[in-house]
């Protein structure tokens, strides 16, 4: 058998596993990949994501890493190396991973949600406010960033805007407009 298919044959039996959530053996797997191809920057993700759910957090960014320094362009890697920073309470970098997500997609919505949920970790709720603008523009019946743009206007005293997504949120997520009027002390939108 060459190469290529042993590589082939290995990848995909730790896609079958990590479907079955079977960590261990994925990473075994993937391990047999990475003998073949060691600077495959798909496996070393794949990697990566099996440590994450094995709670081995700082080893899987490490493995984050290798993947960004092996495909620097590669959107998707710095965004989830930024969501692993976030989870590991580095925000700073995160925003930084975020922010290389974003310069190689601009349309990246989760990038520009991710770095306003850093921002508003670290008291920088204004900063916030033009990542969250962008990403419900990219998302527009996402109620996660309508949700936190709301709730940092109106932490800002912009209540008028709060209001404003909220009756907006309620058009179709009736249940978060209410939570966030729960929230806010704002006007709860009509029941429909």
């Amino acid at each position: 058998m060459s190469a290529r298919i042993r590589f082939w044959f290995w990848v995909e039996f730790a896609k079958w596993c990590e479907g079955f959530k079977q960590s261990d053996a994925a990473l075994r797997y993937y391990g047999h990949a990475l003998a073949i191809k060691p600077n495959d920057p798909k496996v070393r993700a794949g990697i990566a994501f099996e440590l994450v759910q094995l709670g081995r957090k700082r080893e899987a960014l490490a493995e984050f890493d290798r993947v960004v320094a092996l495909k620097p362009d590669w959107a998707e890697a710095h965004f989830d190396r930024g969501f692993l920073l976030q989870e590991l309470n580095d925000h700073d970098a995160a925003i930084a991973a975020f922010d290389r997500a974003i310069a190689h997609n601009p349309d990246h919505d989760r990038a520009y949600y991710g770095k306003a949920l850093s921002l508003i970790s670290t008291k920088r709720s204004d900063e916030a406010v033009a990542p969250l603008q962008r990403n419900t523009k990219l998302q527009p019946m996402s109620p996660y960033g309508w949700y936190q743009l709301a709730r940092v206007q109106f932490e800002r005293g912009r209540t008028e805007k709060a209001q404003s997504i909220i009756d907006h949120l309620a058009t179709f997520e009736p249940k978060v407009a209410a939570q966030l009027a729960r929230e806010t002390g704002l006007r709860a939108p009509p029941r429909p």
